[in-house]
């Protein structure tokens, strides 16, 4: 007979959070990051990593402090998921091989256009004028290249995590756009509520920021285009809001089993408690107006809960800072929570740490955490000009000291991935 001390309301086993690493443009570790975060630090900045000039955004959140062997998303991608899973394992105190299975969140893989060209131009003469793919073909054959072999595989970063760290089982790979961190969260949660092993490692990583995605962002109108300052640039929430602000990072947490956690003594840092998942169709990029999808995605995560909205203390808000999506997503948690969302504090962490895409449903899942323990809700800066559309709590600007015992966290995504996090500080 199992012990209902550490089952949920479905028989399900709890799961808890023993470990967490993070990396975003306000530094390395969660540490860092919790103090730059709370005293309300931008990280964006003008880039510096490949010339902007005759772009219309000049400015991101990418973490330049990580040394990589050869520059490219993957590499960068793979460095931010090893730092952050090595802070991980190590808050949990677990030591030699991992033993659970590896859910990662990874940008598509696409070779970036100075390493096409670099190929291409290693094409023998007979070829320059024929087809690209012949060339790089007959390139890569004369002289292979690792490197560049590397970061074209898209299941490459997980298969050098899984051998460093001795996942178990094929690691599993996911790209479901900006709620890829909260989906993979979800499948680890999965895992073990299944009863297919005790523990699972959950990885979101992001490197993915270049010329090209900078362009690709900006024929979408998506991007901001408020330069100058950089760091007043993501204002979620704000009236003169034009867009997100790209950037780059990566988060791990550790889940197991709540009675996996006790029998070893391991410190439980929080309770993924519910999580909910509803897909989009409206269009490829643009959310339905009517916000249908997200609000189903919110109560599918309050009902797998166990739990009703009135249960909820703070909302880690998707707040990407585009006209829309912030505007869609207010209305969203009107529907789901009504009159009482006006007194419901709701932060976007995007305001100082960019958009980290594939990355930010798990980055967000770990300050979301760490909101709870240390009884500290982070601000949403540049909150000067409020949208009057939008009636929320923001936390404007400043920290708030305010104890809260369960957090809703939201990533509604490109593509119609809406997923939905309940957190909550201990079991039931």
């Amino acid at each position: 007979m199992s012990d209902n001390r550490f089952t949920d309301h479905l028989g399900r086993p709890i799961i808890a959070v023993t470990g967490m690493g993070v990396i975003t443009s306000l530094g390395q570790g969660l540490q860092d990051n919790w103090a730059a975060l709370t005293s309300g630090t931008s990280g964006i900045h003008k880039i510096t990593r490949f010339p902007t000039e005759g772009l219309s955004t000049r400015i991101s959140g990418t973490v330049d402090f990580i040394d990589v062997p050869v520059e490219n998303a993957v590499e960068r991608s793979y460095a931010f998921a090893r730092e952050t899973t090595a802070e991980a394992i190590a808050q949990a105190g677990l030591s030699g091989d991992f033993e659970g299975p590896l859910f990662l969140a990874a940008p598509p893989v696409e070779p970036e256009w100075s390493a096409r060209f670099a190929l291409a131009d290693r094409a023998p003469p007979s070829q320059v004028e024929g087809d690209a793919y012949d060339r790089f073909l007959t390139a890569m054959r004369q002289r292979p290249d690792p490197a560049f072999l590397e970061a074209v595989q898209f299941g490459s970063i997980s298969e050098r995590l899984s051998d460093r760290f001795g996942t178990r089982g094929l690691p599993v790979t996911l790209s479901t756009a900006c709620a890829s961190g909260a989906t993979a969260i979800q499948l680890g949660v999965e895992a073990i509520r299944q009863g297919r092993t005790d523990r699972s490692l959950v990885v979101a990583t992001d490197g993915s920021v270049s010329a090209e995605a900078l362009i690709r962002f900006s024929l979408l109108s998506a991007l901001s285009t408020q330069n100058d300052p950089p760091e007043k640039a993501s204002k979620p929430f704000s009236k003169d809001r034009d867009g997100f602000v790209i950037a780059e990072g990566a988060a791990t947490l550790v889940l197991e089993s709540l009675e996996s956690a006790v029998a070893r003594g391991a410190k439980v840092l929080g309770i993924l408690k519910g999580c909910g998942e509803k897909a989009d169709h409206f269009h490829r990029t643009r959310s339905s107006p009517d916000g249908g999808p997200a609000i189903a995605t919110i109560r599918a995560a309050l009902e797998d809960a166990g739990m009703d909205e009135t249960a909820i203390g703070y909302i880690n808000a998707h707040g990407t800072s585009t006209p829309e999506n912030d505007k869609m997503e207010y209305g969203s948690m009107l529907a789901v929570f009504g009159e009482r969302l006006k007194d419901i504090p709701v932060s976007s962490n995007k305001s100082m740490i960019g958009h980290t895409l594939t990355a930010a449903g798990a980055v967000e899942a770990v300050f979301s955490i760490q909101t709870m323990l240390t009884g500290t809700l982070p601000p949403t800066i540049n909150y000067v000009n409020p949208d009057p559309t939008i009636v929320l709590d923001v936390v404007p600007n400043q920290k708030r000291d305010q104890q809260v015992r369960a957090v809703l966290s939201n990533s509604f995504g490109f593509g119609g991935q809406n997923a939905s996090l309940v957190m909550t500080l201990e079991p039931a």
